[in-house]
């Protein structure tokens, strides 16, 4: 089975660049700089269930439609959320795109406080009667324990984004966690012989909610990885060119629409 992950966005809640900033980062012209809010797709080949290959997309945040068209996906299996902020969710409308085109509900997972966010910030998707043309959405529920979509087996790795918790997730060698400052015990055994580790780096400073650049790479040297790639970038971390040559072997910053493949 082969586990492909693509970067649809690497940026912050505010993306790259940040609306009316004129720092260096925000009027770089080095395509690595441009960043769209946090997400990730997830394509799996070789899938001993009908259909063969599956994709699944971690978050629908208000890139979402942009990420899709860039990225030219034609399938969507399902959507793993991560947690209920704005940046996470908000482009969930765009997904009744894929309602369209496969003639079916599109398959959220969703913990339940994301769940009650997602029934209240898209009532009109949840409505008795509703509009017609809104996007067709199926709730399943999420926890930590393991579970297995459309044949792929995944694991759900709690982490702490401060008070809150939020979930990053591993399918075969490849692992997805943005949003953390702290990890649940039971994810560091979770992440026991991942290949491939995509962790979030606010910045170089500390911050409240937000692996910075030192404890990133701290986790990075505790999991060892064959590759670790720095996700829900800020301005405030540097340029691309500037920061890349700084950082241990093996770890890199991640670039939109880059493809990363394992297994």
């Amino acid at each position: 089975m082969g586990v492909h992950l693509t970067l649809l966005g690497t940026g912050t809640s505010q993306g790259v660049p940040v609306i009316a900033c004129d720092c260096k980062v925000c009027t770089s012209h080095d395509p690595r700089d441009k960043r769209l809010r946090s997400s990730a797709m997830f394509e799996v080949d070789g899938v001993h269930a009908p259909k063969g290959d599956r994709t699944f997309v971690v978050d629908t945040g208000p890139d979402f439609r942009q990420q899709m068209l860039r990225a030219r996906v034609q399938q969507l299996d399902a959507v793993l959320f991560t947690h209920e902020h704005k940046d996470h969710v908000a482009g969930l409308d765009d997904v009744r795109a894929f309602n369209f085109r496969q003639k079916r509900d599109m398959d959220l997972y969703a913990a339940p406080r994301v769940q009650e966010a997602l029934r209240r910030e898209f009532h009109y998707v949840f409505a008795e009667n509703p509009y017609p043309g809104v996007p067709r959405v199926r709730l399943h529920g999420l926890d930590s324990q393991p579970l297995t979509v459309g044949g792929v087996d995944i694991l759900p790795l709690p982490v702490k984004h401060y008070k809150l918790p939020v979930f990053g997730f591993r399918i075969g060698p490849i692992a997805y966690i943005t949003d953390a400052n702290a990890f649940a015990p039971e994810t560091w055994e979770r992440l026991q012989g991942v290949e491939i580790l995509v962790l979030n780096a606010l910045r170089k400073e500390k911050h409240i909610s937000h692996f910075n650049l030192e404890e990133a790479l701290e986790v990075a040297d505790r999991v060892a990885p064959k590759e670790t790639y720095l996700t829900h970038l800020s301005h405030l971390m540097g340029r691309h060119r500037h920061v890349l040559p700084d950082l241990p072997s093996g770890v890199y910053l991640g670039e939109d629409g880059l493809r990363i493949s394992a297994g």
